[in-house]
């Protein structure tokens, strides 16, 4: 009864691991693990991925609840007989191992036979608050008066857009630019959005760029390519004079880092 109480524990812990490392490192061969994470991240969810594989073989070297061995014997046993919440607290402890063992397994499983999926376009107009892009910073807006805009995406422009204490220095700017669609409260067009991740999609952002154009027709969730120039707002506001529209399928990758 203890061996398999053991062996279930020893499998909830080195088992699981092992098993996300074998998901994380498919993911990196096929090129899916930018679906979760940030590819800059990536070298370290690999390398642990590795440790965990070499070292999972190696715990079970270690006899079958020597985990549990806190080095004080039958003192510490007896130390715990006398405590009368003991058996309640061991109870918990076994209920609640279970409900994690399980949890956890259906969470690997679920990644094993299902294939990898991006966040939804309906996810990510639900996030939207309207609230300017927490990962706006200055130096995206000092690389933007440079003129260094080339490869700018819907994020880095939506910090330009928000934060910019001199808009009039990107009126006219050139841009090209891919997302969806997103409603536009002012009925003037629509939102460019697209999802920005810092480290992992837990922390997806939706960035919005607002866009002017006649064609109203679009509808939310549908994904275009967007070609134009900077105009300001009457209030001093950017948002981009579309020159150019075109509905596109959802890319491989449909978020931006």
């Amino acid at each position: 009864m203890h061996s398999a109480r053991w062996v279930f524990t020893r499998l909830l812990g080195v088992g699981l691991a092992a098993a996300l490392a074998v998901v994380t490192l498919s993911l990196a061969v096929t090129g899916q693990l930018s679906l979760y994470i940030n590819p800059d991240s990536a070298w370290f969810a690999v390398g642990m991925a590795i440790v965990l594989l070499i070292g999972a073989p190696l715990t079970f070297l270690l006899p079958l609840g020597a985990e549990a061995d806190d080095g004080h014997g039958h003192a510490h046993d007896e130390d715990h007989a006398l405590d009368r919440g003991a058996p309640r607290r061991a109870s918990l402890g076994r209920v609640a191992a279970v409900t994690g063992g399980v949890l956890s397994g259906a969470i690997v499983l679920t990644m094993l036979v299902l294939p990898p999926t991006a966040l939804s376009t309906q996810l990510a107009l639900e996030r939207g608050t309207g609230a300017p892009p927490l990962f706006a910073g200055s130096d995206t807006v000092a690389l933007a008066t440079t003129g260094d805009t080339a490869s700018f995406g819907v994020g880095d422009w939506a910090s330009v857009f928000a934060t910019a204490t001199d808009p009039d220095a990107f009126v006219g700017k050139s841009v090209t630019l891919t997302g969806f669609v997103a409603p536009d409260d002012d009925g003037r067009g629509f939102g460019l959005t697209r999802l920005v991740i810092t480290h992992c999609v837990i922390d997806a952002q939706p960035a919005t760029v607002p866009v002017a154009t006649d064609d109203l027709s679009l509808p939310a969730g549908q994904w275009v390519s967007v070609s134009g120039t900077i105009r300001p707002d009457p209030d001093g506001t950017l948002r981009i004079a579309a020159a150019d529209v075109t509905e596109i399928d959802p890319p491989g990758d449909p978020y931006e880092y």
